[in-house]
């Protein structure tokens, strides 16, 4: 293995406050018992990569754009990040709003990655393999070499093992919903938490 490559959120971003923020908002346009529209995000996010927004959409409610200034990193996120550079090559590969770079620079991580491939910038968004082909290519890295990092089976793992990259499921924010219900999501390895990637790639 030469590279591995990271998503963003719910990965090495903790999206936790934006959940809440997104969550209260469609709760109070509804003016319903909370539980409700929270069980509704739960169950959705067994098969949405949005769960928020697909909830919120079936009680025909519109969300305001995503805030990114409540983003902040996992605790682990650094010294992990830090330690795998000193063996790897290291990427991203996430479906994110204009400013990807900036935003991991401003939290202090950019200098570790080698190559930012953020939808806003790629034109494509994940799951569609184009996306991780671009990274790949940019990297000079055939996909037997890389890793991929990610919570979501259906965006992150799926298409990344597709192309024939290693997978390692990270089952953190609201990856703990989802199932392996086919062999097409079926990790190469599951963490649940930053922490054990470390073990991993030693």
């Amino acid at each position: 293995m030469k590279w591995i490559f990271f998503d963003l959120g719910a990965t090495l971003v903790d999206e936790t406050d934006v959940y809440k923020s997104r969550c209260e908002f469609a709760i109070k346009q509804l003016n319903i018992e909370p539980s409700e529209f929270i069980n509704r995000v739960y169950e959705e996010a067994k098969s949405s990569p949005t769960p928020i927004r697909t909830a919120a959409k079936a009680y025909n409610v519109i969300l305001p754009d995503w805030d990114n200034s409540l983003e902040k990193l996992y605790e682990a996120s650094h010294s992990v990040i830090s330690v795998l550079h000193s063996k790897y090559k290291l990427g991203i590969i996430a479906n994110q709003t204009l400013g990807a770079q900036e935003r991991i620079d401003n939290w202090g991580i950019g200098q570790y990655f080698d190559v930012v491939m953020a939808s806003a910038e790629a034109g494509c968004a994940k799951p569609d393999p184009k996306i991780f082909t671009m990274a790949l290519n940019k990297a000079g890295c055939e996909p037997a070499e890389a890793v991929m990092v990610g919570d979501r089976l259906d965006n992150d793992i799926a298409p990344a093992k597709k192309l024939g990259m290693k997978t390692v499921w990270v089952r953190q924010g609201y990856a703990i919903y989802q199932n392996i219900d086919d062999e097409s999501k079926r990790p190469d390895y599951i963490v649940d938490s930053l922490d054990e990637l470390i073990g991993l790639f030693e």
